[in-house]
């Protein structure tokens, strides 16, 4: 068995709470005093286990993030960027996965567990009262992503502006009969970006007929699939129900709506355009117009927040919002409808691979705004 602190206050002639606090560089110790204790523990040959070690310091060198619908591409791009991050530093990083928004709960308090991690990142979850109280009380450093509670640091989207531009981008081109296909209600993003929505039906004096709103009720993903988009635009076909234009409220949702316009023996854009929410890469390769969301700069700023709170914990709470940019192409352009859309034959056929290669360098009909 190796030597432990015990063996090194003997050999040093002091307390153990004094090799504590010479292995933890604690400056309450005198230069004799640090000197003698490091001496002992050379002739020793100690080495302190490093998670002893950090659980004496009350430090883990960990920090946790809470993901729901981890399955969802939105958090791949944005784990890159806190990830990135991360690297220049000492920590490491624990996700936890919940699979649904209602299982949040659970793997928070497994976050928020003291010494498990020296701060916590909740993703995409409303903040309740009682959440926000649990947040509190654990004395961690917490910060928000794709959230907000102004008590709490956070870095999200102006998911409620991006929804205004979406609807205002449809109304421009000339669209009366909009559809909103959203994901679950439960869903703050896609609740921020209805609210948008409809505050620009109505400001543009538009009427939304009745059932013109579809939102998902699927619990794994919360709507945000390719077969929650699909089917949603399939209920408004089959209740007689056919707009001129539809705002997706994610991309993966957009390619749903645009697989069934398709089968529906529609075009877009000619007969619908369609604009979605985060410009994920398949997007740029199947050319849908879209609200781009900086995601890798999410996690990045996430995690610069953290550790900032980590390091002083007095500092003021600070609130990151960044604006999405509109990005239009084949899907509400006015021409182009022969070019839609998707090299992928899995998700829409037709798009030709030079077309996909005009757009993706710049040259094509997309652009961005």
């Amino acid at each position: 068995m190796g030597s432990t602190i015990y063996d090194i206050a003997r050999k040093a002639g002091v307390s153990i709470a004094t090799v504590s606090r010479v292995l933890n560089e604690s400056d309450r110790v005198s230069a004799d005093t640090r000197l003698a204790v490091l001496n002992a523990a050379e002739s020793l040959g100690y080495h302190p286990h490093t998670s002893a070690r950090n659980l004496a310091r009350r430090k883990s060198d960990v920090v946790s993030a809470v993901i729901p619908m981890m399955t969802n591409l939105f958090f791949a791009e944005v784990l890159r960027g806190l990830q990135d991050r991360l690297v220049e530093s000492d920590y490491q990083l624990i996700v936890h996965s919940a699979r649904t928004l209602d299982e949040v709960d659970s793997q928070l308090e497994r976050a928020l567990n003291r010494g498990q991690s020296d701060g916590v990142l909740l993703f995409s979850s409303p903040i309740e009262n009682g959440r926000a109280r649990q947040l509190a009380q654990s004395g961690l450093p917490v910060v928000l992503v794709d959230s907000f509670h102004p008590d709490l640091d956070s870095v999200t989207t102006d998911n409620r502006l991006g929804g205004e531009m979406a609807t205002q981008h449809l109304i421009d081109l000339g669209c009366k009969r909009i559809a909103l296909v959203m994901a679950n209600p439960k869903s703050r993003p896609s609740v921020d970006r209805r609210d948008g929505f409809l505050r620009i039906m109505k400001t543009a004096g538009l009427e939304l007929p009745p059932d013109f709103i579809v939102s998902s009720e699927d619990p794994l993903h919360h709507g945000y699939s390719e077969i929650s988009g699909r089917q949603a635009m399939e209920s408004l076909f089959k209740r007689g129900k056919v707009p001129d234009g539809v705002f997706a409220t994610s991309d993966v949702q957009a390619l749903g709506v645009i697989r069934a316009i398709q089968d529906a023996g529609l075009r877009v854009p000619d007969d619908i355009r369609v604009i979605g929410f985060d410009d994920m890469v398949v997007s740029r390769y199947v050319g849908l117009s879209t609200l781009r969301q900086p995601r890798y700069e999410i996690g990045s700023t996430a995690i610069d927040k953290l550790m900032a709170r980590i390091d002083q914990s007095s500092r003021p709470v600070s609130h990151t919002l960044f604006v999405p940019h509109l990005i239009e192409r084949h899907t509400t352009t006015r021409s182009g409808a022969a070019a839609i859309l998707g090299s992928f034959n899995e998700f829409l056929p037709g798009v030709t691979t030079a077309e996909v290669q005009a757009d993706v360098s710049g040259n094509g009909p997309g652009k961005a705004r």
